[in-house]
């Protein structure tokens, strides 16, 4: 969004907060870094450096805090190598070869810690990351080490996966080996941030969300169900990658017809089909959910895809029907400021790119 101070503020104030281990805190409040073991934020700590390396080159904030990215790494490494033992090369205990140990890092699993692969990729984000930190900043000692953890740890995770599938006889991408449950609105983690799209076994990939569709479609036309949790805006960006256009829409005019209250442009943590009706609803506004809408809205727009940039992937057909079509002005992206026009004409349509940004190296 063009905010960059704003983040550089915020990497300087949460670096020191990291524990002497390498542990990054899951929240920080007034009595300091909380010590509750979650497992996905280390590797949300280094996608965040290197989110504001990839928008704005600045080299010395990167280097300010790369002690806390080196540490950050050998956590994750220490906490896999925990799962690598003999005990986890056999049995029922295979499945979790090589994972990160269990935490409730996801609020579904709060009543019983669990191995979820919600941790795992963020991990693995923050593994690549950090190796793209190290080149870019010339460090090729570790770059080198980084990337046979990464893969070490890539190819568990895919091994634990696939079993994981086999053995529980099931067809989507479960969320923790330990259950085997469904949870498509966590496994968009793996699609973005995580990048895994073209990784991940592509059957149980679109059942994942095949299923979400039919599950979605089903409350929608209903009145019997009471409350779901707004963290689903994210699957919106997952359609627009799955080439779902149109549904990734009615997705979004649901969730929009559901702010709270209404005409504040937000969402609480769950949202109740009866707004009078008594009960949780977490924080208001919910600042992960704003996000993950920011996030899937941009998407329609242009989201990066490995080493390219991909340009209207989400727009609708109503919008080029406008005779004007639509406009995108300084969008930023890691190539510089996205400015194009786009315009139906007779059997296509026509993109006006403006000077001002690099071509990707995917194009």
């Amino acid at each position: 969004a063009g905010h960059k101070e704003e983040v550089r503020e915020l990497i300087e104030w949460f670096a020191p907060y990291q524990f002497a281990n390498g542990k990054v805190p899951c929240c920080v409040d007034k009595r300091g870094a909380d010590p509750v073991p979650e497992n996905d934020s280390h590797g949300e700590w280094i996608f965040l450096v290197a989110e504001y390396w990839r928008y704005t080159r600045d080299r010395a904030t990167v280097e300010k805090v790369w002690p806390q990215v080196e540490k950050a790494v050998a956590y994750m490494d220490e906490l896999r190598r925990q799962r690598r033992t003999e005990e986890y090369r056999q049995g029922d205990k295979l499945k979790f070869f090589g994972l990160l140990p269990e935490s409730i890092s996801h609020e579904g699993y709060s009543a019983r810690p669990v191995h979820s692969y919600w941790d795992d990729f963020f991990a693995l984000t923050g593994l690549k990351d950090a190796v793209e930190l190290a080149q870019a900043l010339g460090k090729t000692q570790e770059a080198g080490r980084w990337a046979a953890i990464r893969d070490e740890f890539r190819a568990d995770l895919y091994a634990s996966l696939n079993r994981v599938i086999s053995e529980a006889g099931i067809d989507y991408i479960p969320g923790s080996a330990d259950l085997a449950d469904f949870d498509a609105t966590s496994t968009t983690i793996a699609i973005s941030p995580g990048g895994e799209l073209a990784n991940l076994p592509r059957p149980a990939l679109e059942r994942t969300f095949e299923r979400f569709w039919q599950e979605f479609v089903r409350r929608r036309g209903a009145t019997d169900w009471e409350g779901y949790t707004p963290y689903e805006l994210r699957v919106v960006g997952t359609f627009v990658r799955l080439g779902w256009k149109e549904r990734a829409h009615e997705l979004l005019d649901f969730f929009m017809k559901d702010r709270r209250p209404p005409g504040w442009n937000q969402w609480p943590e769950v949202v109740r089909r009866d707004p009078r009706a008594p009960g949780f609803q977490g924080d208001l506004p919910h600042t992960w959910v704003g996000s993950d809408f920011i996030r899937s809205f941009l998407d329609l727009f242009a989201y990066e895809e490995q080493n390219a940039l991909v340009l209207g992937a989400g727009i609708p057909e109503g919008w080029l029907a406008q005779p004007e079509g639509i406009a995108v002005r300084g969008l930023a992206t890691p190539w510089g400021n996205l400015t194009y026009t786009l315009k139906r004409q007779k059997e296509g349509v026509r993109y006006s790119i403006a000077e001002g940004m690099k071509i990707p190296p995917e194009g």
